[in-house]
């Protein structure tokens, strides 16, 4: 495909993806074909001839789109190879025209790291940052106020950070890390309480109304009477533990011998 073909098809993707209400497949089958252009004409393998401003803005706007569809169709591999592929258009073609999206992008990685727990990972994209944009832009700080509440314990401000987000987008991960919370509450309470009220359980969890508690309660096997209005547990202490007692006095009595024959 030549590059004029390639600028027509990344107008027509930009155009659909920036609708209202985009249709989603539309865009996955424009970047299908823009991706195998921007592989033909080396776009994607950073030759060092490529060095035309508009067709290299070109391909990083592309590709932006392309992490921003993924985030939406909740493909999580999809958005991780954009942003890979983005980072040599951020980090070393400095005389392209500065994205508006770049920093909302890279939050957004931000905030795919934290959800999967990858910490590690978190730290060293935040050393790649430009310091400034560090610590006063809205879009790098959402994610890290995130991790600071994680590690100190208070998922309240996980959950009240949904009214605080840069982009819808941003909502996607922070409802992964919603349920990775609610799952680690739920095994706390199992272990703490034998039953909970559910209006209680709904507040634990950070649930708004009562159907979402149920279908919770059901896929951790709560027992939920409705009569009562209450879940109750599964407990490992109500399970019968089988003590070989047989064996342990015969093994007993074998060292005792054992031992008369030492002595």
């Amino acid at each position: 495909m030549a590059v004029p073909e390639v600028k027509k098809l990344a107008q027509a993707l930009s155009q659909e993806y920036n609708k209202p209400n985009p249709d989603l497949a539309k865009c996955g089958q424009y970047l299908s074909q823009l991706k195998i252009a921007l592989i033909e004409l080396q776009y994607l393998t950073h030759d060092d001839k490529h060095n035309n401003i508009e067709e290299l803005t070109l391909a990083r706007d592309v590709l932006e789109i392309g992490a921003q569809w993924s985030v939406r169709t909740k493909d999580i591999p999809s958005f991780e190879r954009y942003m890979a592929q983005l980072q040599t258009y951020y980090n070393d073609h400095p005389n392209l025209p500065a994205s508006p999206l770049k920093y909302n992008l890279i939050g957004l990685n931000l905030l795919c790291l934290l959800s999967q727990n990858r910490i590690s990972d978190f730290h060293t994209a935040l050393e790649t940052i430009d310091p400034e944009q560090l610590h006063s832009n809205p879009a790098i700080q959402h994610p890290i106020k995130l991790e600071q509440s994680l590690m100190e314990g208070s998922y309240n401000r996980v959950w009240s950070s949904r009214s605080e987000v840069p982009s819808k987008e941003y909502l996607f991960f922070i409802d992964i890390l919603m349920d990775t919370i609610r799952n680690e509450i739920a095994s706390c309470s199992e272990k703490a309480y034998t039953s909970l009220p559910l209006a209680d359980a709904g507040t634990l969890l950070f649930f708004t109304n009562m159907a979402d508690i149920l279908n919770f309660a059901q896929e951790r096997n709560w027992k939920v009477n409705p009569a009562e209005q209450k879940a109750y547990f599964h407990s490992d202490a109500d399970e019968k533990i089988n003590i070989p007692s047989e064996q342990i006095i015969k093994q007993t009595m074998f060292y005792a011998r054992d031992m008369d024959r030492i002595v």
